[in-house]
């Protein structure tokens, strides 16, 4: 990477995006007009579309220590996109202001829009506008993602049925487990700068804080099996608060089993290095990206050729209230203890 600094005075905030804007290259036929005009123009062609947004903030969201720049660029698309697969629809464009102080140049500016453009080409998406602006405090984000979903095929949270199988895609907690130790290395830097960070072997959690990816392929799964999910989300808070949000707007409650929420062996191994229990990373870690959804019992035979797919409980009366079963036979209810905001 070369080490000159280009100040962003210099371009000015036209020139600015301008300068970040100028290799679009526009992929769905949906994008009307795209960057230059005062707004874009999207049309879904008699789809319904889904708007979602999402603030990040250095230092509450992120920090950039031991965040690279590329990265952060990457997770900022893809946490919103999430958002828009756990509607069971299909993103197709963002748009995506930042604040930045002057500590930032125009090349670490290049360098956050690399990996945005990389996330839009991975998942098919146009950045079709935004904004810049000064901010006095630390680097500031703002993604809105827009999709599209044939009428009525959209999935909400409060649909779930009493008997519904509870489903997760992927692994849970090791983008928890990849923060405690990104942590624990910020804090020995800054009290001995001298000592070399000691990540050997962690590449998998770190891997899932750093570059998460949103679930297309859970999503485009359940379409080509003809799944529609009862309710879905993305678990970004921890499972425990999303799956009480599940209950709460669906009024149902669940039952969970401790032995079938997915954690990956990595994770394990990791996990013990702080001493901590792999089961509450996982209900309580958060940042995960994976998906949370119900499905109605009979289809659960073509669930069973999807190994990224886990059945960890079923819905049940809103009285019986949400419990888990650990491992040893023992009932408890779930409390939402995940990641807060405020």
């Amino acid at each position: 990477m070369s080490q000159e600094r280009t100040e962003i005075g210099s371009l000015g905030e036209f020139g600015l995006i301008d300068h970040l804007t100028k290799n679009i290259d526009l992929q769905n036929a949906t994008t009307i007009l795209g960057v230059g005009d005062d707004a874009a123009v999207i049309d879904h062609f008699g789809k319904q579309t889904v708007i979602t947004t999402d603030l990040l903030l250095e230092d509450v969201h992120f920090d950039l220590m031991y965040t690279p720049l590329k990265h952060l660029g990457y997770k900022s698309v893809v946490v919103n996109l999430s958002d828009i697969y756990a509607m069971n629809a299909t993103p197709t464009q963002i748009t995506m202001s930042i604040g930045i102080s002057n500590r930032f140049s125009v090349e670490a500016l290049e360098e956050f829009y690399e990996g945005v453009y990389a996330a839009c080409a991975k998942y098919g998406v146009d950045l079709v506008g935004g904004d810049t602006c000064t901010s006095k405090k630390g680097l500031v984000i703002s993604v809105t993602a827009i999709g599209e979903v044939a009428p009525d095929k959209f999935v909400k949270r409060s649909t779930a049925k009493k008997g519904d199988l509870v489903c997760v895609s992927g692994d849970l907690g090791a983008a928890y487990v990849g923060l405690l130790f990104m942590e624990r290395e910020k804090k020995i830097f800054l009290e001995s700068p001298q000592v070399q960070p000691d990540l050997e072997g962690e590449s998998y959690v770190i891997g899932r804080l750093l570059k998460p990816e949103a679930r297309k392929d859970i999503v485009d799964f359940l379409s080509d099996a003809e799944i529609i999910p009862t309710s879905m989300m993305d678990i970004s808070d921890g499972l425990s608060s999303e799956i009480l949000h599940i209950c709460k707007q669906s009024r149902l409650g669940c039952v969970l089993y401790e032995e079938k929420i997915p954690v990956h062996e990595e994770m394990k191994k990791a996990v013990f290095k702080f001493e901590m229990d792999p089961t509450a990373c996982a209900l309580s870690g958060g940042e995960d990206y994976e998906l949370l959804f119900t499905i109605d019992p009979t289809e659960y035979e073509k669930l069973v050729l999807n190994e990224q797919i886990s059945v960890v409980g079923y819905m049940t009366d809103e009285e019986a209230g949400a419990k888990i079963i650990t491992k040893g036979g023992n009932t408890h209810p779930i409390k939402a203890q995940g990641w807060v905001h405020l």
